[in-house]
Protein backbone atom coordinates (compact mmCIF):
# COMPACT_ATOMS: atom_id res chain seq x y z
CA UNK A 1 0.00 0.00 0.00
CA UNK A 2 2.83 2.39 0.81
CA UNK A 3 4.39 1.76 -2.61
CA UNK A 4 1.09 2.62 -4.30
CA UNK A 5 0.79 5.85 -2.29
CA UNK A 6 4.38 6.79 -3.13
CA UNK A 7 3.78 5.98 -6.80
CA UNK A 8 0.62 8.10 -6.84
CA UNK A 9 2.39 10.98 -5.11
CA UNK A 10 5.08 10.85 -7.80
CA UNK A 11 2.45 10.80 -10.55
CA UNK A 12 0.64 13.78 -9.02
CA UNK A 13 3.90 15.70 -8.71
CA UNK A 14 4.89 15.01 -12.32
CA UNK A 15 1.43 15.82 -13.69
CA UNK A 16 0.50 18.83 -11.61
CA UNK A 17 3.43 20.65 -10.09
CA UNK A 18 4.81 22.07 -13.35
CA UNK A 19 1.39 23.60 -14.10
CA UNK A 20 1.11 24.66 -10.45
CA UNK A 21 4.25 26.79 -10.68
CA UNK A 22 3.49 28.17 -14.15
CA UNK A 23 -0.10 29.21 -13.35
CA UNK A 24 0.03 32.47 -11.38
CA UNK A 25 -3.50 31.98 -10.07
CA UNK A 26 -2.33 28.75 -8.42
CA UNK A 27 0.96 30.16 -7.20
CA UNK A 28 -0.71 33.02 -5.29
CA UNK A 29 -1.69 30.79 -2.38
CA UNK A 30 -0.07 27.80 -0.76
CA UNK A 31 -3.37 26.35 0.49
CA UNK A 32 -4.17 23.31 -1.59
CA UNK A 33 -5.04 19.66 -1.09
CA UNK A 34 -3.83 16.81 -3.29
CA UNK A 35 -6.14 13.86 -3.97
CA UNK A 36 -5.64 10.59 -5.80
CA UNK A 37 -8.00 8.07 -7.38
CA UNK A 38 -7.09 4.43 -7.90
CA UNK A 39 -9.38 3.07 -10.64
CA UNK A 40 -10.38 -0.60 -10.65
CA UNK A 41 -13.19 -2.84 -11.81
CA UNK A 42 -13.65 -4.22 -8.30
CA UNK A 43 -15.04 -0.85 -7.18
CA UNK A 44 -17.98 -0.90 -9.63
CA UNK A 45 -21.40 -0.87 -7.94
CA UNK A 46 -23.62 -2.86 -7.72
CA UNK A 47 -21.43 -5.61 -9.21
CA UNK A 48 -17.70 -5.53 -9.93
CA UNK A 49 -16.66 -5.48 -13.58
CA UNK A 50 -14.77 -8.42 -15.06
CA UNK A 51 -11.79 -6.53 -16.46
CA UNK A 52 -8.02 -6.34 -16.53
CA UNK A 53 -8.25 -2.57 -17.03
CA UNK A 54 -6.68 -0.19 -14.56
CA UNK A 55 -6.12 3.50 -14.13
CA UNK A 56 -5.44 6.31 -11.79
CA UNK A 57 -5.75 10.04 -11.42
CA UNK A 58 -4.45 12.86 -9.33
CA UNK A 59 -6.28 16.03 -8.38
CA UNK A 60 -5.45 19.35 -6.79
CA UNK A 61 -8.05 21.35 -4.91
CA UNK A 62 -7.36 25.04 -4.34
CA UNK A 63 -10.29 26.95 -2.92
CA UNK A 64 -13.24 25.49 -4.78
CA UNK A 65 -11.32 24.73 -8.03
CA UNK A 66 -10.55 21.05 -8.66
CA UNK A 67 -8.06 20.05 -11.38
CA UNK A 68 -8.03 16.38 -12.35
CA UNK A 69 -5.61 14.47 -14.60
CA UNK A 70 -5.02 10.75 -15.06
CA UNK A 71 -4.63 7.72 -17.29
CA UNK A 72 -6.28 4.37 -17.97
CA UNK A 73 -5.27 1.22 -19.89
CA UNK A 74 -6.40 -2.25 -21.00
CA UNK A 75 -10.10 -1.45 -21.37
CA UNK A 76 -12.21 -4.45 -22.38
CA UNK A 77 -14.08 -2.42 -25.01
CA UNK A 78 -14.35 1.00 -26.55
CA UNK A 79 -15.47 3.91 -24.41
CA UNK A 80 -19.25 4.24 -24.27
CA UNK A 81 -20.48 6.85 -26.75
CA UNK A 82 -23.21 8.86 -25.04
CA UNK A 83 -24.32 10.46 -28.32
CA UNK A 84 -25.49 7.06 -29.64
CA UNK A 85 -26.06 5.33 -26.26
CA UNK A 86 -27.46 8.03 -23.96
CA UNK A 87 -28.16 7.61 -20.26
CA UNK A 88 -31.68 6.98 -19.00
CA UNK A 89 -33.09 9.39 -18.06
CA UNK A 90 -31.37 11.64 -20.62
CA UNK A 91 -28.75 14.07 -19.30
CA UNK A 92 -27.21 16.48 -21.86
CA UNK A 93 -24.27 17.14 -19.48
CA UNK A 94 -22.99 13.56 -19.80
CA UNK A 95 -20.69 14.21 -22.75
CA UNK A 96 -17.97 11.63 -22.17
CA UNK A 97 -17.61 8.10 -20.86
CA UNK A 98 -15.46 9.32 -17.97
CA UNK A 99 -17.13 11.42 -15.33
CA UNK A 100 -17.35 12.39 -11.69
CA UNK A 101 -20.29 11.34 -9.50
CA UNK A 102 -21.29 12.22 -5.94
CA UNK A 103 -22.19 9.30 -3.68
CA UNK A 104 -21.08 6.80 -1.07
CA UNK A 105 -18.53 4.13 -1.91
CA UNK A 106 -21.15 1.36 -2.04
CA UNK A 107 -23.82 3.19 -4.05
CA UNK A 108 -24.27 4.91 -7.39
CA UNK A 109 -24.74 8.64 -7.11
CA UNK A 110 -25.75 11.51 -9.36
CA UNK A 111 -23.57 12.72 -12.22
CA UNK A 112 -21.52 15.85 -11.45
CA UNK A 113 -19.00 16.53 -14.26
CA UNK A 114 -17.78 15.02 -17.54
CA UNK A 115 -14.02 14.76 -18.05
CA UNK A 116 -12.12 15.34 -21.29
CA UNK A 117 -10.70 12.12 -22.73
CA UNK A 118 -7.78 11.62 -25.13
CA UNK A 119 -7.56 8.09 -26.51
CA UNK A 120 -4.34 6.41 -27.58
CA UNK A 121 -4.14 4.71 -30.99
CA UNK A 122 -5.30 1.38 -29.52
CA UNK A 123 -8.62 3.01 -28.38
CA UNK A 124 -8.35 1.02 -25.11
CA UNK A 125 -6.06 3.37 -23.21
CA UNK A 126 -5.63 7.08 -22.83
CA UNK A 127 -5.74 10.08 -20.56
CA UNK A 128 -8.42 12.10 -18.79
CA UNK A 129 -8.52 15.66 -17.51
CA UNK A 130 -10.80 18.39 -16.29
CA UNK A 131 -11.05 21.54 -14.23
CA UNK A 132 -14.17 22.32 -12.22
CA UNK A 133 -15.53 24.91 -9.82
CA UNK A 134 -17.08 22.85 -7.03
CA UNK A 135 -20.19 23.87 -5.12
CA UNK A 136 -20.23 23.87 -1.31
CA UNK A 137 -22.08 20.53 -1.41
CA UNK A 138 -19.49 19.02 -3.79
CA UNK A 139 -16.62 20.28 -1.60
CA UNK A 140 -18.21 18.57 1.41
CA UNK A 141 -18.64 15.38 -0.63
CA UNK A 142 -15.00 15.48 -1.79
CA UNK A 143 -13.72 15.99 1.75
CA UNK A 144 -16.04 13.25 3.01
CA UNK A 145 -14.88 10.63 0.47
CA UNK A 146 -18.09 10.85 -1.53
CA UNK A 147 -16.89 12.01 -4.94
CA UNK A 148 -15.82 9.27 -7.31
CA UNK A 149 -14.56 8.91 -10.86
CA UNK A 150 -16.32 6.43 -13.15
CA UNK A 151 -15.33 5.14 -16.61
CA UNK A 152 -17.85 3.36 -18.90
CA UNK A 153 -17.21 1.13 -21.92
CA UNK A 154 -19.39 -0.62 -24.47
CA UNK A 155 -18.50 -3.93 -22.80
CA UNK A 156 -19.22 -2.64 -19.28
CA UNK A 157 -21.91 -0.02 -19.86
CA UNK A 158 -22.62 0.43 -16.13
CA UNK A 159 -18.93 1.06 -15.51
CA UNK A 160 -15.58 -0.65 -16.05
CA UNK A 161 -13.41 1.38 -13.70
CA UNK A 162 -14.28 3.35 -10.58
CA UNK A 163 -12.42 5.00 -7.74
CA UNK A 164 -13.03 7.46 -4.92
CA UNK A 165 -11.06 10.71 -4.56
CA UNK A 166 -8.86 10.30 -1.45
CA UNK A 167 -6.51 12.86 0.09
CA UNK A 168 -2.83 12.10 -0.35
Amino acid sequence: MRFISLFLATVVAVLFLPAFFLDTSLAQSSNFTVYYVSLSGSAIVPQMAETTASGGAGAILRGNKLRVSGTFANLSGNLRDYTTDPPVPPNPNVTSAVHIHRGAVNENGPFQYALKVSLNADKRSGSLSGEYDLTTEQLQALRGGQLYLDLHTTTNRAGELRGVFKPL
